[in-house]
């Protein structure tokens, strides 16, 4: 094999949930499964085009063959430090040249990477550190003003298992993955690899039971989530992808993302600032005819008036996934972006569904697409798990060749996650379209989706009544024009104490929770409402924001009128 000498498949017992044989056999028998690792895509896009360039990453501009031997370099270096095959990794580094280097790294030598998020802090990284077992951390010296370095000291008295820190330039008592870089090396055959039905790496959920779970992805569904999404999308040589996205999301790196774009020789072009001042220059720059965004990010260069100023006539597709689209804002992409719209509902768990390239409009604006894969089994049932007539609104239930059998080390969620027979509950409500295509229309857990970043009620809650004030709680979902949805705090405040919201969200700071899940509003009851089993009526809650922040909207339009008419 091109990537080294196989080893024996990594142990299923470790909290990994392997596909039935038969159906194994299947996925390989139909192709879908091709026996190729994620290392390999590079190595055949390196045969084809050493010299091409492959990463841009502001003023440095890095060839397929200088990926391969700094991404080797990484590697060995590694080594040389003790990870080995198996061993987790925590990588939290932003859209940098070293977060592609070291992620092909350790890809190639079968170390598994934990994707965490940029913006996640102790009380996120910490969880991750022990879930995993993770032996090493990898981020930034400082990003966005926060020193990454420190905090992972900090958490090293919890974690036992950390013994290696990895930073992308110098710092006190962390490897510069820089330095290992810039040593390069040569691809060795001997050198041990992966086997195609290793996990490859471990992705977040956006699940609503608290902390996220780990997603064990293998090489070979991982192989066929970019290598199929790219030919659905489009991808070729002349792509050049612009990583707009937090890198570390599913969506960016390999639908087609970063993976794909590799795969086929295009080129991707990473920014750690999405903003239009940012983001559109650069397309113009860099003449990228590619990204993926979520709706809230989509709505700012749409509404940017620097978006008549860059020269923005490269761009051809536009993918936006994360939450639901607006079909009166999907409508305006090829009208004041030039591109191509493409709708994507899926998961880090699995499932893809695209829009396609020749949809029609009406399609592209009112849908979510369908299964990439033609191995992809849905259905879609009703609370007592019976399927719906076509048109009703049901459960979506998944599973084939890319969508996970179980959660990594949770036995017991995985035991309410999955049917007898093998299929996801993914918790989102779905009908289908006369197209063929999905509509999305919620989600039957209760997550709150803040411009594609998922925040689990649960987790808000039980951090929430760690606060002295506090009796009891609940968090939910409030719509918001910007980015979808916003947090917002329902709190039972104890006899002789008070709380207001910057009180509450200094008080989770400290927790030092990641500062998207911070509550926005803050609504102060004497009772939560209760349903007819005692359960707390979220539904209830939901409805009296929706309505309270409508009468709140009346009133300023009223007190703006009234001040016009002055």
């Amino acid at each position: 094999m091109s990537a080294g000498t196989r080893v024996a498949a990594q142990p299923r017992g470790d909290g990994l949930t392997p596909w039935p044989a038969d159906v194994a056999a299947r996925y390989r028998r139909e192709g879908w499964w091709s026996g190729t690792t994620c290392w390999e895509l590079l190595e055949d896009a390196v045969r084809h085009a050493p010299e091409r360039i492959a990463v841009v990453d502001g003023p440095r501009r890095i060839s397929y063959a200088a990926v391969e031997q700094r991404a080797l370099g990484i590697a060995g270096g590694l080594r040389d430090h003790g990870l080995e095959r198996g061993d987790r990794v925590v990588v939290q580094l932003p859209n940098r040249l070293a977060f592609v280097e070291l992620t092909l790294a350790l890809l190639r030598i079968g170390a598994l990477p934990v994707m965490a998020l940029p913006a996640h802090r102790d009380h996120e990284i910490g969880h991750l550190l022990a879930l995993s077992g993770a032996v090493a951390y990898a981020g930034p010296r400082r990003h966005r003003s926060f020193d990454h370095v420190a905090m992972a000291g900090r958490l090293r008295a919890d974690a036992p298992a950390l013994r290696l820190l990895l930073c992308d330039e110098p710092a006190d008592g962390a490897v510069d993955l820089e330095a290992l870089a810039a040593v390069g090396r040569a691809a060795d055959a001997s050198d041990p690899a992966p086997a195609p039905g290793d996990v490859a790496l471990l992705l977040l959920s956006g699940g609503t039971t608290g902390l996220p779970k780990l997603i064990p992805r293998t090489h070979d569904d991982y192989v066929y989530n970019a290598r199929a999404s790219a030919e659905l999308c489009g991808f070729d040589a002349s792509t050049v992808y612009l990583v707009a996205l937090p890198a570390s999301h599913n969506f960016p790196l390999a639908c087609p993302g970063i993976l794909g774009a590799l795969a086929v020789g295009g080129r991707v072009v990473l920014t750690e600032d999405a903003a239009p001042a940012a983001a559109l220059p650069l397309i113009e720059r860099e003449h990228v005819t590619a990204t993926a965004l979520v709706p809230a990010l989509l709505l700012r260069w749409l509404e940017s008036p620097l978006r008549e100023r860059a020269d923005l006539g490269s761009l051809r597709l536009v993918q936006v996934g994360g939450a639901r689209l607006a079909a009166e804002v999907a409508r305006r992409v090829r009208l004041q972006l030039g591109a191509t719209l493409q709708q994507v509902f899926g998961m880090a768990e699995g499932l893809l569904n695209y829009t396609r390239l020749d949809d029609p409009e009406e399609v592209l604006a009112e849908t979510q697409g369908r299964p990439l894969c033609p191995g992809d089994e849905l259905r879609i049932v009703d609370p007592d798990g019976r399927t719906v007539a076509d048109g009703e609104e049901g459960e979506l239930h998944v599973r084939g060749p890319y969508t996970l059998r179980g959660y990594y080390r949770a036995a017991e969620h995985n035991a309410r996650a999955f049917t007898p027979d093998g299929y996801y509950r993914t918790g989102d409500v779905v009908r289908w379209h006369a197209s063929g295509n999905l509509v999305v229309a919620g989600r039957a857990k209760d997550l709150i989706n803040r411009g594609g970043e998922k925040i689990s009620a649960e987790e808000i809650e039980n951090l929430i009544l760690g606060h002295a004030a506090v009796e009891t709680c609940a968090a939910v979902a409030m719509p918001d024009e910007e980015v979808g949805e916003r947090t917002c705090a329902y709190v039972v405040v104890r006899d002789g104490h008070t709380l207001d919201l910057p009180a509450l969200v200094a008080f989770l700071r400290e927790r030092r929770i990641a500062s998207f899940k911070l509550p926005e509003r803050l609504e102060v009851v004497r009772e939560l409402p209760l349903t007819n089993v005692g359960k707390v009526d979220k539904q209830a809650l939901r409805t009296a924001i929706r309505a309270r922040l409508a009468r709140e909207r009346a009133g300023d339009d009223a007190g703006a009128g009234a001040e016009a008419a002055r």
